[in-house]
Formats: structure tokens, C-alpha cells, sequence
């Protein structure tokens, strides 16, 4: 088979990039190691940013996203009982919308389906190969048959434990981490929202926040030991720990029930350098992980394969490589920034195991500091709204 970009990896950044690239009449191959109905499992959160809503619109799969998301003009802290909003609308004239990754796919595999574009699920023991050369391949093996992909690029948009970044030689790739010494125990539940905004909440007990899915199913969160087991935590239990951690209004209006979903998610900062290697371009959790405290994993893999694009479309549209040449510079300069403001949230708002009272009084400064600071308070709208792309 022979196809102009071969994409490994069949998550939102994939099927994105996939569709950004058939809109500039560029033919690309997309490989998955899973099936479409396991990809479809994987639930995630979806904050998507102002610029990010204005990309899957201008990509032509917006249109379900419009209709049934949830527009969000900011967002609540509160900090030991006191709550506070930071108004997006008034700070910078933007918003953001809750759409959850999981739709966000749904909606990218359709419309390469509508396209007739190539997506092949289940291939095994994908590999890349020549990357470093101008005549990459990736063979997979499907039915017990090995198959072989001719392209001119390679994008490997395959996630964190992916073949793409684990295909580079070690001595040509630098990785940077922090492991945070700390989960989220999050429950899913069919109840409408204590809020109609997310509220992210700093206590003395920890960091809990209240989110949601929709109208009428939450998703909420609280910080807990690393050495937490799910089995210990009751719904009962969870429900008790989060009306400690909340201000007394949303603890009083907090409809709780039965959970349909728990879990605990680590968290972690990853970045690789850089993001290309010859003709392999890594993009989305395949070169960096943010914790999920800022929103952003999702919108940098939005942001990374919308740069990718643009950069693929002026070397065949125009034979330049300029794009293609300045694509790790230019999306590491974002992903920087966002980890960032991913550790500053995280920092402000969490309980540290080692953390003292003068700590907690710096944490309190910070939440004032928003508070008192109309610039202050506009910075930290711009950064979680995210530029205009």
C-alpha cells in the first residue's frame, strides 16, 4: 500500500490530523493496535478550548459538538470554603465548551468513515521503519498477515505507550518528567451538575473538583494517596469526603447516588524532545502527558496536529519544508507553556504530602492573588481559554 502520510494511532489526534490533512487533499492511512469500539471506551474528559471549538468546526465536524456541548464562560475556585469565579467573558472575551473526548472521536470516525479514507483497526505489531530516510515504511500485521505501508511521512499520534517515541534511538530523544505524589479518585454518576461551571477546590484535605458530562451526568474528583485501592472507597465514603472538601452552598446542593464509574488516575508531567525525527513527527501524548488539573492534554494534541497540518500542506502544496522543519520548535513552545500553567494549577490547588503551613499560606496567596488582580485573574483566562488558533 502506498499513501502520502501514514498516521499510527486512531485517537482524537489521529482521526483529527486525518481529516485536517484530507481537507488539503492530502491522502494519509490511519493504523489503530484496537478496535473502534475499544478506542470508543476509552472515557475521557473533554474541556475543549475557544480555539480548539474553532478548528473541528472549520474541519467540518463540529456541527454535534454545537449542539449538544456545554458552553462554559469560567470557572469556580474555592479555596477552604470560599468561592470564587473567574469570568472568561469579561477577562478576555472567550469561552470554553465541555464536550467529551470520547464524542469528539465518535465524530472524527465518522466523518473519515462519510470519506471512505482508510482506517485500519486491530493491526499488531505495528513498526516503523527508515524514518530517517526520505522513503519511511510501517508494516503491522492483520489476520495473521503482514502488511507493508510505503508514505512519505510518518505521525505518530499512538499515545504514551506507543510504538512511535519508543521507535526513536534513545541517544536522539530527551525526555523531561515529575511524577506527582498523588491520584484522583473520580466518580462517575447520573445526576445533574452541583454547578453549572467546574469548580476546583483547594482544602485542607486535599484538592477535589466538581465536573460534568452533561446535564444530567457528573463527573467528580478528589485527591487521594497513590496507595489508595477503588475497593476502599465507598460511594458513601467518596460522598462524605467531597461535602468536606466543598463550600457550604455547592455541599448543601450536592446530588450524590449511586456511582457507574470509579477510578484512580495518577499524575504525571512528560515532555519529549524534540518532536520530529527525520520523517516521524510525534504529536499529541506520544510526546508530552500534562496532568489533567489544567485541561490540556486534549487541546495540545488538538494544537499539535492542527501546526502538523499546516506544515504537511506547504511542503506539497508549495514544496517548502520550512513548516515541517520549524513543526518541534513551534509545538514544544506551546506545550511548554501549558505545562506550565498545568503544574501552577496543580501546585496551587493540591495538598502536598511534604507541604507545611507556610506552603498553604503561599497557596492562599495565590488564590488572593486572582481574587484581587484583575491581570492576574485575565492571565489565568487567557492560559485556560488557550490562543486563538
Amino acid at each position: 500500500m502506498r499513501t502520502q502520510v501514514a498516521i499510527v494511532g486512531a485517537g482524537p489526534a489521529g482521526l483529527l490530523l486525518g481529516r485536517l490533512l484530507h481537507t488539503r487533499g492530502i491522502d494519509s492511512v490511519i493504523l489503530e493496535q484496537r478496535s473502534p469500539d475499544y478506542v470508543l471506551g476509552r472515557i475521557r474528559a473533554g474541556v475543549l478550548e475557544h480555539g480548539a471549538c474553532a478548528l473541528l468546526r472549520k474541519a467540518g465536524v463540529g456541527a454535534r459538538m454545537d449542539a449538544e456541548g456545554l458552553v462554559h464562560a469560567g470557572v469556580a475556585l474555592c479555596f477552604d470554603g470560599t468561592a470564587r469565579r473567574i469570568d472568561f467573558d469579561d477577562l478576555v472575551g472567550r469561552e470554553v465548551m465541555v464536550y467529551g473526548q470520547t464524542e469528539v472521536t465518535r465524530d472524527l470516525m465518522d466523518a473519515r468513515a462519510a470519506t471512505g479514507a482508510p482506517a485500519i483497526y486491530e493491526a499488531q505489531d505495528v513498526a516503523l521503519h527508515d524514518f530517517d530516510r526520505d522513503h519511511p515504511r510501517v508494516t503491522y500485521r492483520k489476520d495473521g498477515i503482514t502488511h507493508e505501508i510505503a508514505c512519505d511521512f510518518i505521525a505518530g499520534c499512538d499515545g504514551f505507550h506507543g510504538v512511535s517515541r519508543a521507535s526513536v534511538p534513545p541517544a536522539a530523544i530527551q525526555t523531561f518528567e515529575r511524577v506527582y505524589p498523588f491520584g484522583w479518585l473520580g466518580v462517575l454518576v447520573d445526576r445533574p451538575p452541583v454547578s453549572p461551571e467546574l469548580i476546583y477546590v483547594s482544602h485542607e484535605r486535599g484538592f477535589a473538583l466538581c465536573s460534568m458530562r452533561s446535564t444530567t451526568r457528573s463527573r467528580y474528583y478528589v485527591q487521594c494517596s497513590l496507595e489508595d485501592e477503588v475497593g476502599a472507597w465507598s460511594d458513601d465514603r467518596f460522598w462524605d469526603e467531597l461535602r468536606h472538601r466543598l463550600d457550604p452552598a455547592s455541599a448543601a446542593t450536592l446530588q450524590t447516588g449511586p456511582s457507574i464509574e470509579k477510578s484512580i488516575a495518577p499524575l504525571r508531567s512528560f515532555v519529549a524532545e524534540p518532536m520530529r525525527f527525520g520523517r516521524l513527527f510525534l504529536a499529541g501524548d506520544a510526546a508530552h502527558i500534562v496532568p489533567p488539573t489544567g485541561a490540556k492534554g486534549l487541546n495540545l494534541a488538538v494544537s499539535d496536529v492542527a501546526y502538523l497540518a499546516e506544515a504537511l500542506g506547504g511542503f506539497y502544496a508549495d514544496h517548502s519544508s520550512d513548516g515541517i522543519d520549524s513543526y518541534s520548535v513551534r509545538a514544544l513552545h506551546r506545550v511548554w507553556k501549558a505545562e506550565r500553567f498545568s503544574w501552577w494549577m496543580t501546585t496551587m490547588l493540591h495538598r502536598f504530602p511534604d507541604s507545611s503551613q507556610f506552603d498553604r499560606r503561599l497557596q492562599r496567596a495565590e488564590f488572593d492573588l486572582l481574587m484581587d488582580s484583575r491581570a492576574a485573574a485575565q492571565a489565568m483566562a487567557e492560559t485556560y481559554t488557550g490562543p486563538v488558533m
